[in-house]
């Protein structure tokens, strides 16, 4: 076996790397208030309780035929998540279309003339509704 001998050791100099220009320090930005994350901690700062915020959410639900005690009796009973996801459905029904009756005017559209069809979407629960009304603009906007 032969093996392959090298009298000269090749020694090659690596150029320097180029030095990259300087980063302009950013500055120390004000610091921020820590919101609450979970879902109670959240109910607390915004609404004080969890009693005053199913309140406040009974008036929005209710329609004619119900009674507010009785929603604000029930609302107590489900989870701060779920009472934090009807409070942000309320205020965009409030925000874009100022009341119930104008969110289902607004859904039935051609056919407000049909008293079925309307006392069928006035029984579906306000989040059924801002997600019907959200299709039907995506759909208009499409045509």
């Amino acid at each position: 076996m032969a093996t392959k001998r090298t009298d000269k050791k090749v020694i090659t100099k690596k150029a320097a790397p180029k030095k990259k220009a300087p980063v302009a320090k950013k500055e120390a930005a004000a610091p921020q208030e820590a919101k609450p994350r979970h879902p109670k901690a959240r109910v607390v700062a915004s609404h004080k309780s969890k009693e005053e915020l199913a309140k406040s959410l009974a008036g929005s639900l209710a329609r004619e035929d119900e009674d507010t005690g009785m929603i604000a009796d029930r609302l107590k009973t489900a989870s701060n998540q779920q009472l934090l996801r009807l409070h942000s459905a309320v205020e965009l029904m409030k925000s874009k279309y100022g009341s119930r009756d104008k969110l289902v005017a607004t859904i039935a559209g051609s056919q407000a003339k049909d008293k079925d069809y309307t006392a069928k979407l006035d029984k579906l629960s306000l989040p059924n509704l801002l997600e019907l009304a959200k299709t039907a603009a995506k759909r208009a906007a499409n045509v």
